[in-house]
């Protein structure tokens, strides 16, 4: 063997000895720190376990913190296309994000993959062939809400949520199932943590019932103190207003609560059961609907890098469309705006052992699409 031979073959030694680049990189912008960090560590945690348990090598996942500030993801997002060159964007959990996020994304010939913020302007005429949410569309668990409160027969209903993109679309969606009228509508401000004005209002009202959409930290603060007030009217709320992190911290007071989702720990299938035992054991806690969409999204993401390019842009988004994915929800696909089609379901608070936790006891709605597929052209 001469010494050019021996050259070529121990570089080539060398470079098969190297880890394979990968061939798919993900650029995940979620919230970190701050009232919303809970939200975005299990939208995180969910995505990665799933990554984990599939032993891939050709995926990375680079995660960044948007401190829960628009202009911040922004920058993020821009570094993460520019510098990093993701082929992916997903992990945004607020809809004002998403917003200031998607729609340069897409229009770079990006692919985003929605774990929680679907606001209705990305669903109907703002929809695009790249853009899949995976977790709903913004309206349905509230949606779900509404239709549970005219069930229950709820005639005037106070109706709160915060002021940004998932705050309109949760009580537009209320209103559209809802048939009782409302003893009052207001928005507050994101982030707020004290609702003495507004539990004033609901006292002063005439309410028969209360429904109220406040994520993260700002659940926590009203629901201590609505329980605290002494206005005892029956609440409702999304799945947001109930997750595992805010029944730790809200404790009693939330025991009983019905609540809507499109997940919940107790789903009866063998894909949920095998995620709940996973994520509890790696991470010492129950799983909330925003690890389930996050686990969900890397999952949905796998089963497309196996069948298609992700530079095809044609190839790779038919291959999402697919949805051919054991989800943690059972029966899920797409419809035409590229939003799921899947089961809503109302919840009770229940408590077991020391754990808070939520017990399905209805199908609130079956096979739910959204209001916004006639709107989006593609």
């Amino acid at each position: 063997m001469n010494r050019r031979t021996l050259a070529l073959t121990t570089a080539l030694g060398l470079l098969a000895a190297l880890p394979a680049a990968a061939e798919v990189k993900v650029g995940m912008i979620t919230t970190l720190s701050g009232g919303g960090a809970s939200l975005g560590i299990d939208t995180r945690d969910g995505f990665l376990l799933a990554i984990e348990q599939a032993g891939r090598d050709d995926v990375e996942v680079v995660v960044e913190d948007d401190q829960q500030k628009p202009e911040v993801a922004v920058q993020l997002a821009d570094k993460m296309i520019q510098s990093e060159k993701v082929d992916v964007l997903t992990g945004i959990v607020w809809s004002n994000l998403a917003m200031a996020v998607v729609p340069a994304a897409t229009a770079q010939g990006l692919f985003y993959l929605s774990t929680n913020a679907a606001p209705a302007q990305l669903a109907g005429a703002g929809c695009n062939p790249n853009y899949f949410s995976v977790s709903y569309q913004n309206d349905n668990l509230h949606e779900a809400a509404g239709a549970y409160a005219t069930q229950e027969g709820f005639q005037k209903t106070f109706i709160l949520a915060p002021n940004y993109p998932a705050g309109q679309d949760s009580l537009n969606g209320f209103k559209r199932f809802y048939e009782g009228e409302l003893a009052g509508e207001i928005y507050t401000t994101l982030g707020q943590t004290d609702y003495a004005a507004e539990i004033a209002q609901i006292r002063a009202s005439g309410a028969d019932s209360v429904f109220f959409f406040l994520p993260g930290g700002m659940g926590i603060s009203f629901l201590k103190q609505y329980a605290d007030s002494g206005v005892d009217l029956p609440l409702v709320g999304p799945a947001f207003s109930f997750d595992q992190n805010i029944l730790q911290a809200v404790g009693d007071a939330a025991v009983g609560v019905k609540n809507t989702s499109s997940w919940s720990k107790d789903l009866d299938n063998a894909a949920n059961a095998a995620f709940v035992d996973a994520y509890s054991e790696k991470y010492g806690r129950l799983p909330s609907i925003y690890a389930a969409q996050g686990y969900d999204t890397a999952n949905l993401l796998l089963s497309a890098i196996d069948k298609a390019d992700v530079n095809d842009d044609a190839a790779f988004g038919a291959a999402l469309k697919e949805a051919d994915f054991d989800s943690v929800r059972g029966s899920f696909s797409f419809a035409a705006n590229n939003h799921p089609i899947q089961n809503l379901y109302t919840r009770e608070v229940i408590k077991e052992g020391d754990v808070f936790t939520n017990k399905i006891v209805a199908t609130a709605m079956e096979n739910r699409d959204n209001a916004y597929v006639g709107d989006c052209k593609m």
